[in-house]
């Protein structure tokens, strides 16, 4: 017998599934990230663009602070972000830029993990002619160290610390600027050096050599073995890197240059579907082709190095992706360890 009424019920059961899909797929989702040209930019927007591919589109918004970005993403006000390891400590001990944040220790707990990346090394960057060949130069110079409200630039002023004992404000004038603006007073002569962190290869240093010579200085043999460096080598995040000098054209120091490597991670929160970081997760691994033709220092990205420096649980969506293409995960990344 024919039952209109069961036939009008699955129907309608039907139509709200299929708005339900078209809802989750016209969905879009709030993602922050650096400034173009910044490693952590070209992952995140790669990482974007294969998410597009299984319908989760991400609003990506550069220039941001990562410190803010991390915080905001924590708090649920946007889905994706591009973060720095040794900020979840910060957050989770309710220190620095985050002492005055309510409740900062649990908001920490709602950061989740999707991919680890090497993004690139310190770049300390002077022009020839600055008068910087060496770290002791430094004295009574301006340095650009990183953006006010950043982490960068308390890294950076660990790091000539720590090589020449100089301290910022004291031995050398430590200017803290947007990246953008620190590019352009070096160009321009109003500082005498910068410390910016780029992926190897980076065309934002390459340019310095475009139209002159320029320094990347490399930390001495003698300081790499020193306790203090060994201990910001072991902070979330950083490591020691080298690559050669001839990478870059107009680059003055010869041979191997031994750099302060840092690591980032793409991030989302507790509150975003499985199904959805599920999707953005496989398109990215499945799409790797193009991601690695994306930039030369994206090629590191593999299986291998999903979980670099990843210091907070993996969103279980990713989980689920890693599981299914019989990727080993940490116990340590698993929510609830």
């Amino acid at each position: 017998m024919f039952h209109f009424r069961a036939l009008l019920k699955a129907v309608c059961v039907t139509a709200a599934m299929t708005s339900v899909a078209g809802t989750a797929a016209a969905q879009i989702f709030k993602g922050e990230t650096a400034g173009v040209g910044d490693p952590v930019h070209t992952m995140f927007v790669a990482f974007a663009n294969q998410a597009a591919t299984a319908d989760v589109n991400i609003q990506v918004n550069a220039g941001q602070t990562l410190t803010r970005s991390m915080l905001k993403g924590a708090k649920g006000d946007i889905d994706f972000f591009s973060t720095v390891p040794s900020l979840v400590n910060l957050m989770a001990g309710q220190a620095r830029m985050y002492e005055k944040v309510d409740g900062a220790p649990e908001l920490a707990k709602n950061i989740r993990a999707i991919i680890g990346f090497k993004a690139g090394a310190y770049h300390p960057v002077t022009l020839a002619g600055s008068g910087i060949e060496t770290w002791g130069d430094i004295k009574g110079k301006t340095v650009f160290t990183g953006p006010p409200a950043g982490s960068a630039s308390a890294t950076s002023e660990a790091l000539i610390k720590i090589v020449t004992g100089y301290v910022a404000g004291e031995d050398y004038t430590a200017v803290r600027l947007s990246w953008g603006e620190g590019y352009a007073a070096l160009a321009d002569g109003k500082i005498d050096m910068m410390v910016r962190p780029a992926e190897i290869g980076s065309a934002n240093i390459e340019r310095f050599g475009l139209s002159g010579e320029f320094r990347v200085l490399s930390i001495p043999d003698d300081k790499v073995a020193s306790e203090e460096m060994q201990a910001l080598f072991g902070r979330p995040g950083r490591g020691m890197l080298q690559f050669d000098g001839d990478v870059y054209k107009g680059q003055l120091t010869e041979g191997e240059i031994t750099a302060l490597g840092f690591t980032q991670f793409v991030g989302t929160h507790a509150g975003v579907s499985d199904d959805v970081v599920y999707a953005a997760t496989k398109a990215f691994w499945d799409n790797l082709d193009q991601v690695h033709a994306t930039a030369f220092f994206l090629k590191d990205v593999t299986h291998e190095t999903a979980f670099t420096s990843v210091n907070v649980p993996l969103h279980p969506g990713a989980i689920r992706y890693y599981e299914e293409a019989g990727v080993a995960i940490p116990d340590a990344l698993r929510p609830g360890s």
